[in-house]
């Protein structure tokens, strides 16, 4: 069992110094030692420590022995510890620095924890087995057989020359060999020998994010007929390429797009960090299953691993369920900013180059057999330059040959050492602009829709221009999961902590860190729902919506919509009048119309005709379980009575002004308006009284800032509407009854410069019609934006549920 990070049970200070190249002068150390025995079938073998994370400066000691250092906290660190073992018990020993030189380049927006993150195990091998593999499993131009290679690096730790049999089996989804081939092979004392395998399978069951269809791939080694080494991999077969479609853009060129199996996909994707809110970094692979199971119930199909490769098993889950992964090197330095002079950040400092090819190697080299791994990223925020221009080109060589994936790096903008643009932020404005003119590489969001707090409203609006451009393909919220720590106060309570949480005056970034989809428990935000919406993979327009016509578009790439089962209802505002289920044979990215019957629905006054759609799977599919609702729509009918103009008798009203108060009076209602104030102090009908203490209806123009809005400068840019909503200024009222009826009229001058008005209409029974009328905002001759438009009050205990007529 791995322990939880340090800092989880003794939290001290989370940030790391700036002062390159020197370490704090107080660096704690976490120590960690155990015993352990080599199993009796080990002898003879090459046994092998792996720690696959440790943070940040990992020096390993077996026996009291130096093994050896490591750095890269999110990569594996493995060490061959044979000349180091002895008979019986032995000792590990791991001291683990907080801070180390490599803290500089993981200075990611997380927790800055210390100590093992990802599990600690032995492994052995034969002195004869596989050092490496690479596979290639793409596909022909028709996206429908299957081009697979196989090379494989056979080492040899003996001391004689040895003859062995190398074989593999690609097994289908059903257990039947799909291919299989046996080479011999002649290994020198201390070499490495490579032997390589080439097939052509025809009609392969093809990897995608909707159809995640594996092969299982057994590497043997035999040394005298005898098998002494198996290993598994899962394949999938998958073509990932950039090019040229047909369709032209807005600057006369064809737009370039990047092809999934043929097809210009959208990455419906999500940042996620590696966070547990019991151990801190340590994540389990029931969380990771959890996580998924959200993700894919909720339309997303693709992860960015920000802002470093993940644990071995996550890639391995991605593979099965099926996601899209954004796999990322573990470099983020954005604490030495960005300036391109020589050494003016360390993406462009020759003396750094050495850590920044060594974490891409380590992310490359581990990872780049994976079906799910589509997109390589080259970091995160740490500036573009040297270091960054020969870690692209490193990445480019060594896929080239085998999947030859996109290489990205979100610094480096328009630079030539990125395939796609992946910018941080952008507005709807700018993608629906940058879709219709076109770009010479496809663009996608590698950070955007900020999810802190009350978020992701406006989701819809960027993905419309998504939706229609085949050049933007999709992008990664930010980000998965709120990054609290479970912890008790004084009483014993639990609550998720973060930010100044673990003591007085203590470096903290807030509540920065609790920006996610989901709670730290992984109870999704109200969020979530737009999300969903917004990712679903069918789509619904009114046509005619009068005759009951609506267009549904199969949004899927991969998936035929016959599968599915659709629902119809109509209802009369919540009373359901009509409902009907249906299946559609509806080819990928293809529309179909359908009609509704909405004949004979009668116009009513007060009631609103809806259509409601709802699509279910009918059968499980990975973690999305049968009768669960993928996607929804709903639409108003244009069904609609007239207004019925509404009446009312009572006692007679009458109006009358005195002082600064403008009064509507009769034997049971009682209206008062402070001009001087800009406020309806009082509004009482019979014996009730509406207002609370005098604050009744006023103007309002603010709401309680959010996360977003703090983040984004709202309070201080909007700041004129806030006072706006404060010491009004009425410019003139009028009362007057027309047609026994009490009409009050309230006309501000705001500070913004513009008007705002408000009207009362008060019925002989008490009831009281609310109008507005806002006049656009100038200032400086330029209009503003504006927060919010709104009457507000406070009602009288009790009297907080009004019923609109």
């Amino acid at each position: 069992m791995v322990p939880p990070s340090i800092q989880i049970t003794d939290m001290s200070s989370n940030r790391v110094t700036r002062n390159l190249p020197l370490l704090p002068e107080t660096n704690p150390v976490g120590v960690y030692r155990r015993d352990f025995e080599i199993p009796a079938g080990w002898d003879g073998r090459d046994v092998y420590l792996h720690i696959a994370g440790a943070k940040s400066g990992l020096y390993v000691y077996v026996n009291g022995k130096e093994v050896g250092y490591s750095e890269d906290s999110k990569n594996p660190a493995e060490f061959l510890i044979n000349k180091y073992l002895q008979p019986g018990k032995n000792v590990l020993t791991l001291k683990i620095f907080r801070w180390s030189t490599g803290s500089y380049l993981e200075c990611q927006d997380f927790w800055r924890l210390s100590g093992i993150e990802r599990d600690v195990y032995l492994w052995s091998q034969p002195k004869i087995a596989v050092n490496d593999y690479r596979i290639v499993s793409t596909l022909d131009d028709t996206y429908k057989n299957g081009i697979f290679s196989l090379a494989m690096d056979i080492k040899n730790h003996s001391d004689k020359v040895k003859n062995i049999d190398v074989t593999y089996e690609l097994l289908d989804a059903k257990g039947n060999v799909a291919a299989t081939a046996e080479n011999k092979l002649w290994v020198s004392p201390n070499t490495i020998a490579t032997t390589s395998f080439e097939k052509t399978l025809n009609n392969v069951e093809t990897w995608n994010a909707e159809h995640p269809n594996l092969y299982k791939l057994l590497m043997t080694i035999k040394e005298d007929g005898k098998v002494t080494e198996v290993i598994p991999q899962n394949v999938g077969f998958r073509r990932i390429e950039i090019k040229e479609i047909d369709q032209i853009a807005g600057n006369g060129k064809p737009y370039t797009v990047l092809l999934f199996n043929g097809q210009p996909i959208k990455f419906k994707g999500v940042n996620i960090h590696e966070h547990n809110p019991l151990t801190g970094h340590y994540v389990t692979e029931e969380l990771m299953r959890k996580d998924f199971e959200i993700m894919k119930k909720n339309n997303i199909n693709s992860v960015r691993l920000c802002h470093y490769p993940q644990d071995r098993r996550f890639y391995e889950l991605c593979d099965e369920y099926g996601l899209y992964v954004y796999d990322e090197a573990n470099i983020e330095s954005h604490g030495m900013y960005y300036n391109l002079r020589k050494g003016g950040t360390l993406g462009n400092n020759p003396e750094w180059l050495k850590p920044h090819m060594d974490r891409t190697v380590n992310m490359y080299e581990r990872n780049k057999n994976h079906p799910s791994v589509t997109i390589w990223s080259l970091g995160n925020e740490a500036g573009n330059g040297y270091n960054f221009y020969q870690t692209y080109l490193y990445v480019k060589n060594k896929d080239k040959n085998l999947m030859n994936r996109p290489v990205n790096y979100e610094r480096a903008l328009w630079e030539w050492n990125s395939d796609m643009y992946v910018p941080q932020y952008p507005s709807a404005g700018w993608l629906e602009e940058i879709g219709a003119q076109g770009s010479d590489r496809p663009i996608a969001p590698s950070e955007y829709a900020h999810a802190m707090g009350n978020s992701t409203g406006n989701l819809w609006g960027q993905w419309q221009a998504i939706y229609k451009y085949p050049n933007l393909q999709g992008g990664w919220i930010w980000d998965w999961v709120d990054q609290g720590i479970l912890t008790k106060d004084e009483n014993g309570k639990e609550f998720y902590a973060y930010g100044g949480d673990f003591g007085k005056d203590m470096p903290s970034d807030g509540n920065f860190l609790c920006n996610g989809l989901v709670n730290p428990d992984r109870t999704p935000h109200p969020g979530m729902a737009e999300v969903k919406f917004t990712h679903q993979n069918v789509g619904f327009e009114a046509v005619d919506a009068a005759n009951g016509v609506f267009k549904i578009t199969n949004r899927f790439y991969f998936t035929n919509l016959k599968d599915y089962m659709f629902t119809y209802t109509i209802k009369a505002n919540n009373k359901i009048i009509k409902s009907n289920k249906m299946s559609l044979d509806l080819a990928p990215q293809a529309s179909q119309e359908i009609t509704v019957p909405v004949a004979g629905l009668k116009p009513q006054a007060g009631v609103d005709y809806l259509v409601d759609f709802v699509v279910t799977t009918v059968k499980a599919e990975g973690l999305v379980p049968a009768g669960h609702d993928i996607a929804l729509g709903q639409f108003r009918l244009p069904v609609k009575a007239d207004k019925t103009a509404y009446k009312a008798g009572g006692p007679k009203l009458t109006v009358s002004e005195e002082g600064d108060n403008v009064k509507v009076t009769s034997s049971k209602v009682n209206f008062v308006f402070d001009k001087k104030a800009g406020v309806v102090t009082s509004y009482k009908v019979g014996n009730t009284e509406y207002f609370n203490e005098g604050f009744g209806i006023q103007p309002n123009f603010w709401r309680a800032p959010n996360d977003n809005d703090y983040g984004s400068g709202d309070p201080q840019r909007l700041e004129i509407w806030e006072i706006s909503s404060r010491n009004f200024n009425v410019t003139s009222t009028s009362a007057e009854i027309v047609d026994g009826n009490a009409i009050v009229k309230a006309d501000y001058k705001l500070p913004a410069g513009n008007q705002f008005i408000i009207t009362y209409k008060i019925y002989p029974d008490g009831t009281m019609n609310v109008a507005t009328l806002f006049t656009p905002a100038h200032l400086d001759g330029k209009k503003i934006e504006i927060s919010e438009a709104t009457a507000t009050a406070t009602f009288s205990p009790g009297r907080e549920n009004m019923s609109e007529r």
